[in-house]
C-alpha cells in the first residue's frame, strides 16, 4: 500500500492535460525501467508509454491499460488542471502492479504489457496508441475505473462496466450583422441557434433505445444590445447506450442543426469534437476479472455487471482491433461527490485492492 500511495501522492500533485503529460509519463517510465521492464516512450509521438515483460515461453499476450491525463477546470476564475477523474489512481494501481508482478515472478508464460495512455478525456488517446501499434500482438486487454459511491461502494468491484457511446458537437452559426432597428438587413445568428436547440430537443428515436441529446453551451454576444449578432456558438452532448442508437441519433442531430440554420438564412459550421463508442466487452475477459475480484473481495464483493451513461475512450481500442478480447471493470472506493467534480475524493485504501485484482488477473492468464 505504501508504494501505491507514494505513486499516487506524487502523480496527484502534478496533474497534466491530455497529450501534455510530460512529468507524469517521465515518472512512470522511470519507475518501470527501474523495475526491469523494456520500456518504449513517446508512442506515436505522444506521451504514451508501453512496458513489456516477455517470459520467453509460449502463451498469450495480456495488456493492462491505465490513463494518465487530468481534467481542465475553472476554479476561482483560474484555468487549472486537476485530477478529478481518478486517472492518477489508475496509473498508481497499474504501475504498482507492474512492480510487484516483476518482483514476484508472477509471469510464467506468454507476454505481459503495460499501457499508460494519454488524453483519455480528449477521446483520442486510445486511437493514437492503437495507431502506434500497441495492440498489434495483444490477445487480451484489461482496464478499470474508480466508481462513484452510488454505483459501487468500498469493498466491492464490478466485473464489467458497460459504458455508453458519446459525441460532442460544436456548431458556429454564421449570420449577418445589422442594426437592431433594421433587422431585415441582417441574419440573426442567435435566432438560428435557438431554433436549432429546439429542433434537436424535438428529435424522437424508438422508445426502446436509451439516448439523450442536449445543448450544453450557448455563446452569443454582439458586444452591444442594439445590434443583430452575426455569430452564435452552441455545443451539444449526445449519449446512447448502444452504438446502433448513436448511429441513428447523430445524423438526425446534424440534420436538425443544418435545417434550422438554413431556415433563417444562416450557415452552420459543424465540428464533431469528440466521439467515444459504447462498451465492447468480451465474456472471457469478464470471467478472468470476476475470478480475480472473488479472490480479493470474496463472493459478496463481486457485483453484477453495470451500465453507465458515462463514456470511456478505452473502447476505441476494441473498436479498432476487434480481435482483442477486452475487459473493463469498476473498483469501489467510496468516491464522492462524483467524477469530474472539482472536489472529487475517494478512499485511497481502495488502490491497494485494485493492485491485488490486477495481479490475480495476471496470475490467471500468464501464471
Amino acid at each position: 500500500m505504501s508504494r501505491t500511495l507514494e505513486h499516487f501522492n506524487y502523480l496527484h500533485q502534478i496533474p497534466e492535460l491530455g497529450f501534455e503529460e510530460y512529468k507524469t509519463s517521465a515518472y512512470i517510465a522511470g519507475v518501470l525501467e527501474a523495475a526491469g521492464y523494456q520500456v518504449t516512450r513517446q508512442i506515436n509521438n505522444t506521451t504514451g508509454i508501453v512496458a513489456v515483460l516477455d517470459s520467453g515461453n509460449p502463451g498469450p499476450t495480456l495488456a493492462l491499460r491505465a490513463d494518465m491525463d487530468a481534467l481542465g477546470h475553472i476554479i476561482e476564475g483560474q484555468h487549472v488542471a486537476r485530477h478529478t477523474c481518478g486517472h492518477d489512481g489508475h496509473s498508481s494501481v497499474v504501475l504498482t502492479t507492474a512492480q510487484e508482478v516483476m518482483a514476484e515472478g508472477v509471469v510464467k508464460k506468454g507476454k505481459l504489457k503495460f499501457i499508460f495512455q494519454p488524453a483519455e478525456e480528449l477521446g483520442t488517446g486510445a486511437i493514437a496508441l492503437t495507431e502506434g501499434g500497441v495492440l498489434d500482438d495483444v490477445d487480451m486487454l484489461l482496464g478499470f475505473h474508480l466508481r462513484p459511491l452510488e454505483e459501487c461502494p468500498m469493498g466491492q468491484a464490478v466485473p464489467a462496466m458497460y459504458y455508453s457511446a458519446s459525441a460532442t458537437v460544436e456548431v458556429m452559426f454564421h449570420g449577418k450583422a445589422a442594426h437592431a432597428a433594421r433587422p431585415h438587413l441582417g441574419v440573426n445568428a442567435l435566432d438560428a441557434a435557438a431554433h436549432a436547440v429546439q429542433a434537436v430537443n424535438g428529435i424522437h428515436l424508438a422508445p426502446s433505445l436509451t439516448w439523450s441529446a442536449k445543448a450544453t453551451r450557448f455563446l452569443c454576444d454582439a458586444g452591444v444590445t442594439n445590434s443583430i449578432p452575426d455569430k452564435a456558438q452552441v455545443c451539444w452532448d449526445l449519449r446512447a447506450a448502444e452504438n446502433e442508437a448513436m448511429d441513428a441519433l447523430k445524423p438526425q442531430v446534424l440534420r436538425a442543426i443544418e435545417s434550422s440554420a438554413a431556415a433563417y438564412g444562416a450557415r452552420a459550421e459543424i465540428r464533431v469534437l469528440k466521439e467515444m463508442p459504447a462498451a465492447i466487452i468480451d465474456d472471457e475477459a469478464t470471467d478472468v476479472v470476476s475470478r480475480a475480484i472473488r479472490s480479493v473481495f470474496g463472493d459478496t464483493g463481486l457485483t453484477a455487471p453495470k451500465s453507465t451513461p458515462g463514456s470511456e475512450d478505452f473502447f476505441h481500442y476494441l473498436r479498432l482491433r476487434p480481435q482483442v478480447k477486452g475487459g473493463f471493470w469498476g473498483l469501489g472506493a467510496n468516491l464522492t461527490p462524483g467524477l469530474h467534480h472539482p472536489e472529487m475524493h475517494f478512499d485511497r485504501e481502495a488502490l491497494a485492492l485494485g493492485v491485488k485484482v490486477f495481479k490475480a488477473c495476471v496470475q490467471d492468464v500468464l501464471g
